[in-house]
Formats: structure tokens, C-alpha cells, sequence
């Protein structure tokens, strides 16, 4: 026989995990009942008929439906396994429980539009940050594409990424991460340098192999003699 669930405050509705009849009016099998007296008493009876059943899940909407309910009760059902009652939901007032479902839905609703502006004011702040991105290379390469500047500019740049253009450095605009994002442009998009990795070359030697090639690319953007960059 399963034990008796804990007092608490309040009502308390059972879900059985037998077959068990009203001891009153003798209904059943019972889905939910009311222990009275020692003995099972349907909702009914127990003078809870009225009550609808509101499925634990929802911690918001649970408590606002219990708070606006004149009248509730926590139902539980017995976990043999754990040889424990654990709650399932709650029984309220329909009236109530619309309430607390519209109070919810407006929140939803306000969350949902606080999202959507964080969104647009997001999408605004990268855009900004891209172009301050994409003039900084141009300023440390003049001779960068205005197109190319921006593109680099926009893969460094992707929220979330973790690149350089995502590190403090980064959202600095410190020439020293605007140019490694410009080296690791030129090294995966004008050299062999992935092919060289797709076929086995460890990445120190790649980067060895392809130096000469992205240092020329950097030179001819810079317009000057500075050596070394691709490192």
C-alpha cells in the first residue's frame, strides 16, 4: 500500500495508480480522488468537480492560476521507483486559469517584441562595426579591394564566432587583430594553404610554405616595404 502523502497546506487530489471507486457515490474508476476520512472521494463529491486540471511544466503560469483561484489543490501521483509522491499540476478555477494564461501571453508578447528590438539594435551595432572594420584595413592596407576590405571585414566580424574580429582586440580595432584577420584572409583565399592542410601537411609547414605569398599580397596593399607580416 502506497503511503500516506506528506501534510501540507492546502488541498490535495490523488492521481491513483489502481483502480479505485468514490466510497459516496460510488463512481469510477477514478482518475483523480480525495482521500477523506481514510477513503477515496471524487472530485465531485470532495465538492472540487469544478476545478480544472493544470499540468505541472509551467512555473509562471502555475503560480499566477494558483494565486488567482479561490479555491486549488496540488495533485501528486506515487512514484513506486522512488517510493515518494511527486507532484503533477494543480487544480484551479477555470476562471483563474484564463487569467493567468493571458497574463502570460502579454509577457510572451513582450518578451517576443524586447527580442526583436535587441535584434534590430544588434544587427545595426554589427553593421556599424563591419564598416568601422573594413575602413581600418583600408586604412592600414590602402590598397585593399573596397569589396575584399569588406568581406574580411564581415567573416572577422560574425557575432557569436569567436574570430578576432569578436576579441577585445577586435572591438578595439587594434591594427594588430585588423591584420591578422587580413592574413588569414589572404592565406585561405590567395594561397594553397587549405589544400596544402587537406593533404596532410602539418600547419606550421603550410604557413612556412605560403609566407612568401601572403606577404606579397600584404605588400602590394600596404604600397610599402614592410616584410613579416604573415608570421
Amino acid at each position: 500500500m502506497a503511503p500516506t502523502p506528506l501534510a501540507r497546506r492546502g488541498l490535495l487530489a490523488i492521481q491513483p495508480l489502481k483502480r479505485r471507486h468514490c466510497a459516496e457515490c460510488h463512481g469510477g474508476p477514478l482518475s483523480l480522488l480525495v482521500i477523506e476520512d481514510a477513503e477515496p472521494r471524487c472530485l465531485d463529491c470532495a465538492d472540487l468537480g469544478h476545478l480544472v486540471f493544470l499540468p505541472r511544466g509551467d512555473t509562471a503560469l502555475t503560480r499566477r492560476a494558483r494565486e488567482g483561484s479561490g479555491l486549488s489543490a496540488v495533485v501528486v501521483r506515487f512514484n513506486r521507483r522512488q517510493g515518494r509522491y511527486e507532484r503533477q499540476g494543480v487544480l484551479v478555477e477555470e476562471a483563474a486559469l484564463a487569467r493567468a494564461e493571458e497574463r502570460c501571453l502579454a509577457d510572451a508578447e513582450a518578451r517576443a517584441r524586447r527580442r526583436a528590438r535587441d535584434a534590430v539594435r544588434r544587427a545595426v551595432e554589427d553593421v556599424r562595426f563591419v564598416a568601422a572594420f573594413a575602413d581600418e584595413i583600408r586604412r592600414l592596407f590602402p590598397g585593399c579591394p573596397e569589396e575584399r576590405s569588406r568581406a574580411i571585414a564581415a567573416h572577422a566580424s560574425v557575432r557569436g564566432s569567436g574570430r578576432v574580429g569578436r576579441s577585445a582586440a577586435g572591438r578595439a580595432l587594434s591594427a594588430a587583430a585588423v591584420t591578422a584577420a587580413v592574413v588569414a584572409a589572404v592565406r585561405h583565399t590567395d594561397t594553397p594553404y587549405d589544400r596544402l592542410l587537406m593533404s596532410g601537411v602539418p600547419r606550421g609547414e603550410a604557413r612556412r610554405r605560403i609566407a612568401p605569398a601572403v606577404d606579397a599580397v600584404l605588400r602590394s596593399w600596404q604600397g610599402s616595404g614592410r616584410e613579416g607580416v604573415a608570421g
